[in-house]
Order: structure tokens, then C-alpha cells, then sequence
């Protein structure tokens, strides 16, 4: 009987805590533009490269990220045919100022694509490590997805959940 009763005790608080800190779903969708980049050609024949870019966009989908401009700070490691893996920042920023900092790590994959010719396949996750103003103690995660969308241009689309810090 103890037994139960310490489990029943135990879900409710879970339960209450849950409430108080209830977390939303939320998609982003942006379209990021480089602005500056750096790059390193290993001379080894093996294709190999290091990227490092600045692009900027804006937030486009649901949730508190929606609407805010969008700078990725990132180091895509990729040897072309074989794999990668990226990783970086987003810097999330409201009309006032408010910032949110989110980590992302992506792991590069080829596969056999048309016509012989591999396709690049970019999945990973984020996390939400910091904020200013609405941002402040927000909490969050989720998937990632990198897209070409234009020969330099990547579409970064995040879905996951949200909890507000406020």
C-alpha cells in the first residue's frame, strides 16, 4: 500500500510541475543567406572541407521564434560522397532586442541520388541555451533539418518544443 501511494503522491507532483511548465509545439522554417564565410581545402585528394559561415534570415512558422531575425553561426566539416558534421549557433532576435540562443549539431549523410549523383541528407537536433528579454529562461528542443535552398543559400527547419521562461 506505501508503495502506491508513494506512486501516486509522486505523479501528481510530476503532474503539477508539468502544468506550471507546459511546452508547446513549434516549427520554424528560415532561409539563410551567407554573408561571410571562410573555408579550408584539405590538399590530400580526399575533397574534404571546412566551412565556416555567417548567414542571415528570418523565422517563418508558430511559436514564440516566428517573425525574428535569424543568424547562423556555423562549421559545416563535410567530405563530399562520404559524410559530415556540421554544427553551430542560431541567434534568434525579436523586434525589441530579445535573443535567443540555440546550438544545433547535424550529421551530414550521402546517399545515391539521380543519376548516379549523391544526395546530400542533413538531419540533427537543437537546443535552446540561452535567451534575452522574451527569451529569458526559456527552455526547449527538437529535430533539425538543412536543406539547399539555392546554391549557397540553406533552409534551416527546426520542430520541437517550447516552454516559455516567463
Amino acid at each position: 500500500m506505501r508503495l502506491t501511494i508513494s506512486a501516486l503522491a509522486a505523479t501528481l507532483v510530476f503532474g503539477l510541475g508539468l502544468a506550471a511548465a507546459h511546452a508547446e509545439p513549434m516549427k520554424i522554417d528560415a532561409v539563410l543567406t551567407p554573408k561571410e564565410s571562410m573555408r579550408m581545402n584539405f590538399e590530400d585528394g580526399s575533397k574534404h572541407f571546412v566551412l565556416m559561415v555567417r548567414r542571415e534570415g528570418t523565422a517563418k512558422g508558430n511559436g514564440p521564434l516566428s517573425g525574428a531575425s535569424v543568424t547562423e553561426l556555423g562549421m559545416h566539416d563535410i567530405i563530399p560522397g562520404v559524410g559530415g558534421d556540421p554544427r553551430g549557433y542560431l541567434e534568434f532576435t525579436d523586434a525589441k532586442g530579445g535573443k535567443a540562443y540555440v546550438k544545433w549539431l547535424v550529421r551530414a549523410i550521402f546517399v545515391p541520388g539521380e543519376k548516379g549523383k549523391p544526395k546530400l541528407i542533413d538531419y540533427g537536433f537543437w537546443e535552446i541555451v540561452g535567451g534575452t528579454g522574451q527569451y529569458a529562461g526559456m527552455k526547449g528542443a527538437g529535430s533539425l533539418q538543412i536543406k539547399a535552398a539555392g546554391p549557397k543559400d540553406r533552409r534551416f527547419i527546426l520542430e520541437g518544443e517550447l516552454v516559455s521562461g516567463g
